[in-house]
């Protein structure tokens, strides 16, 4: 039988194993090329399985137009007024500082959890029901202040955004290792990544499961956002990279919270937005037992630049500001996992993309995959949605924790 699964993984990785490492030398946003968001995504594919491929990178295409044209009219405006670009303009070397010292602790504060109250609360009508354990709601009020001292009284203001929340679900004999999982971009419902990552299932093989919900998404989203996730991007770039700051400080004290409860094991993944994150925790927190990001971004600056028509608007702002790709690229860059080596062994990494995928083209991932030194990775066919033979991935993930010894207390 002819498997277009198997063709997509088995060519991906004989090609590119056998290529040129595209990963530049530190600093990377140097060297990396600024035509990058041009470079082809092509896989040396048979007919039939380069038909599929490319079927669902036209449906990607038709999607992150229209994504683009969301971030463009309804996020971009403010993050574009006079005032704001001049705020970001001033604070963009403090950023920059900060990535190139290449220590992910000069960002990266370890959090104080001492004084923090994790409230247990119900997860609502669509969530889990085990028969065996329990689906909880867990959240606190977050204490993080921003990095940078001059967004301390500006970044707060968003309240509900301050209010850190996350889905647990628990085995009643508990604890046990705990897989956390980070959503993507305006993806945060439980209940659709509880059905994408067959949750239920890996619920049964054993493993605890703890969906992490990031700043600005799902409840923590303003009443008046437009779309889950509009805050993340409405207010400049000096507040994407402390919204990154953000989402790694609440993580670490939901990892506090579940040491406290006696887990021993914790692992990430995560897709998209959700990839980008888990892929960050991983050049951060030495305390994961593994990291696996689905479908990850690593250059914010050089993904926008992919996105039409969200791109004219940036190109336009990027001459009319005289900045270069590079400065921007730079100053994202305290938030990239290519800033950082990992703090995990490449034993404990692994990393699942998509041929077709043109929302987190598979350039990036391979950018992420050569910085990693090559783990562990998976190539499936289908776009950044739709992965076909999803089933086979979940399977090699769950294949992969029981070879780390996860799976044991």
């Amino acid at each position: 039988m002819y498997d277009i699964a198997t063709n997509v993984s088995r060519v991906a990785n004989e090609t590119y194993s056998h290529t040129r490492r595209i990963m530049p030398p530190q600093p990377w946003w140097e060297h990396l090329e600024s035509s990058f968001h041009k470079f082809p995504d092509d896989f040396e594919l048979d007919l039939r399985t380069e038909m599929t491929v490319d079927a669902t990178a036209l449906g990607d295409l038709l999607l992150r137009t229209t994504g683009a044209s969301m971030l463009n009219t309804l996020a971009l405006p403010s993050s574009f007024k006079p005032m704001q670009l001049k705020r970001d303009a001033g604070n963009r070397s403090f950023y920059q500082r900060k990535a190139n010292k290449a220590d992910p602790a000069a960002f990266f504060k370890r959090p104080n959890s001492s004084k923090v109250q994790i409230k247990s609360s119900n997860a609502g009508l669509l969530r889990f029901r085990p028969d065996d354990g329990s689906c909880r709601l867990l959240s606190f009020d977050s204490p993080f202040k921003t990095v940078n001292p001059k967004l301390r009284e500006e970044y707060p203001k968003l309240k509900r955004n301050m209010r850190a929340v996350a889905q647990h679900w628990r085995h009643n004999d508990g604890p046990r290792p705990t897989i956390a999982v980070i959503h993507g971009f305006m993806a945060d419902p439980y209940w659709m990544n509880r059905m994408f990552f067959a949750l239920p299932w890996f619920y049964e093989q054993g493993y605890d499961i703890l969906l992490y919900t990031l700043p600005h998404h799902g409840k923590r989203a303003a009443r008046s956002s437009p779309f889950s996730g509009h805050g993340f991007f409405a207010n400049g770039t000096a507040h994407i990279s402390e919204s990154f700051a953000h989402a790694v400080h609440d993580f670490r004290i939901f990892m506090d919270y579940l040491e406290s409860e006696g887990v021993s094991k914790v692992g990430v993944t995560g897709i998209s937005l959700g990839g980008y994150t888990s892929a960050l925790l991983a050049s951060v927190e030495d305390r994961l037992e593994f990291a696996i990001p689905n479908v990850p971004v690593v250059s914010l600056a050089d993904l926008v630049l992919e996105w039409f028509p969200l791109n004219l608007s940036i190109k336009a702002m990027l001459k009319a500001t005289g900045t270069s790709v590079r400065d921007i690229r730079h100053e994202l860059a305290v938030h990239s996992a290519l800033t950082y080596q990992p703090k995990l062994p490449k034993e404990r990494l692994m990393v699942i993309a998509g041929a077709g995928d043109r929302l987190a083209p598979p350039k990036h991932a391979r950018l992420l995959w050569d910085h990693w030194d090559r783990p562990k990775i998976h190539w499936f066919p289908g776009n950044h949605l739709v992965h076909l033979d999803k089933g086979k991935y979940l399977k090699e993930m769950a294949g992969f924790m029981r070879e780390i010894e996860f799976d044991r207390m």
